[in-house]
């Protein structure tokens, strides 16, 4: 294509601004034939910042108490200066050879991929995309059902106080959501929906604040009554204490799986050569996107920093898997309320976002490898008179995945497992080896020379804490899978 993440054009943050209405209205074109871009800078930036922050600063706090006030904050560092690092290299990947106004442009993360490393590598590299894209949805159906039910639980909570037994199923809110994301992907053209990008920011940006905020409240009041860093919350410089908090054995899978939840908050590497699309070829594109690479990821880390730490400092070695579902807060319940409709809202619009490359992939597939097909190629009126049509083929496949990410969403509801594994899986191919191997390809980087020797160290270690952390990952699954119902999950 994927990808944010991912992600084609339609990817979250990564909307055409002509489309949204920020072009210049000129009739010229660039040196491609296609109408001049327009972005800067700033745009590319922000477009960055809104593509990063998600749903993957949620679990931060917990990832934190895990690993400690030393090793949490440099882990988060480590993966910050990493993802820059290779976003970096991909900036110069994005026109083959790099250089104002000079080769071919790649598009889409794919072509480039192509471009530089060839077919086969191609191929690796669609895979790893699309099961992150499938992965993503499946993430973003679970999480969306645990913010539904947590509203419930919210206003149960403040009518018959904290202590009351108040629960939400989550597969009922499964299926409401699969009923609306029917729905949605049945739209045409649901890729030219730029206001999209525009409210996927502002909910992220939403309930991400409103989380912090309630961290730094919850902190002050501690402070104001002398409890803070006391027996209400235990802190440590390396997190969960064994034989306190967790086993041995706990601490370990429990480190090893936070690794995966913070690598999610990072990938989103696939979308930086559509974001780079948007950019204007003078000052040269890679410069410019090099800046804004930097702005961007060191914005989104200051603002992971202040949520995980903070988070921490709030809740401690208790810090919930997902901070505004997990009932560390209470009240004000109606903030609570906002921050997850604030998730659910941003979900909704980001599973058709992430899902769109799938269909247009699976039905594209379908139409040219059965092209005298009628059942595939029917677009009928739904009204008469009306441009509005639907098609046969696109109810039945789009509807069937759905109801499959659902299904699988209700056998797996469990939110930190599930993103650690999405973020294990997809961080190193996607952020860290194909950058790198482009990189090398274009500049031509000798092997065995400095460059190669060290970009390759960087490389295996990066698949080394990926594999940590989907083993971590996996094991919170099997072990959350012990006495489970599948389709009885109640938040």
């Amino acid at each position: 294509m994927v990808s944010e993440r991912q992600q084609a054009a339609g990817k979250v943050a990564a909307f055409n601004l002509t489309e949204a209405g920020f072009g210049d209205g000129s009739d010229l074109l660039d040196d491609d034939g296609r109408e001049r871009r327009t972005g800067t800078l700033v745009t590319a930036s922000a477009h960055i910042i809104t593509a990063v922050i998600g749903s993957g600063v949620l679990s931060l706090a917990w990832a934190i108490a895990q690993l400690g006030w030393v090793i949490g904050p440099v882990v988060l560092l480590a993966f910050s200066a990493i993802t820059w690092f290779c976003s970096s290299l991909l900036a110069d990947c994005y026109r083959a050879p790099p250089g104002p106004g000079q080769g071919k442009r790649n598009y889409t993360y794919g072509q480039a991929v192509r471009s530089y490393l060839g077919e086969s590598k191609y191929r690796l590299c669609s895979l790893a995309q699309y099961v992150n894209l499938v992965g993503v949805t499946i993430g973003y159906t679970i999480t969306t059902a645990i913010s539904m039910g947590a509203i419930k639980r919210s206003n149960c909570f403040h009518s018959r106080g904290h202590g009351a037994d108040c629960e939400a199923s989550n597969t009922t809110n499964m299926i409401i959501f699969a009923g609306i994301q029917i729905l949605l992907s049945q739209l045409p053209n649901f890729h030219k929906l730029w206001w999209l990008s525009i409210v996927a920011a502002v909910m992220s940006l939403a309930y991400s604040s409103i989380g912090l905020g309630l961290s730094i409240a919850k902190i002050a009041g501690k402070l104001m009554h002398g409890s803070y860093c006391g027996v209400h919350v235990k802190t440590s410089l390396t997190g969960a204490a064994v034989g306190v908090d967790v086993t041995a054995a706990e601490k370990v899978w429990k480190t090893f799986q936070s690794l995966g939840d913070i690598a999610f908050a990072y990938t989103y590497s696939n979308v930086l050569i559509e974001i780079q699309d948007t950019l204007r070829s003078s000052p040269p594109e890679n410069v410019v996107m090099k800046k804004a690479s930097f702005i961007g990821v060191s914005t989104t880390t200051a603002f992971y920093m202040l949520c995980g730490v903070l988070g921490y400092a709030a809740f401690g070695s208790d810090a919930p898997g997902n901070f505004l579902t997990g009932f560390g807060f209470y009240d004000p319940f109606w903030l609570i309320d906002v921050g997850n409709v604030c998730i659910a809202v941003h979900l909704v619009g980001a599973y058709q976002v992430f899902c769109q490359p799938i269909y247009q992939f699976v039905e594209a597939w379908a139409r040219g490898r059965w092209p005298d097909c009628a059942f595939l190629h029917a677009e009928l009126a739904v009204v008469a008179g009306s441009s509005f049509t639907a098609s046969p083929f696109r109810l039945v496949w789009r509807t069937a995945y759905v109801v499959l990410t659902a299904l699988v969403a209700t056998v797996f509801p469990f939110f930190n497992d599930f993103l650690g594994l999405i973020g294990a899986v997809s961080f190193w191919p996607l952020t860290v080896y194909f950058p790198i191997q482009m990189y090398m390809a274009q500049a031509k980087t000798r092997r065995f020379s400095p460059a190669w020797t060290w970009m390759n160290v960087l490389s295996y270690a990066c698949l080394f804490v990926s594999l940590l952390a989907a083993a971590g990952s996996v094991q919170g699954l099997v072990k959350d899978l012990k006495g489970y119902k599948p389709l009885f999950k109640v938040s």
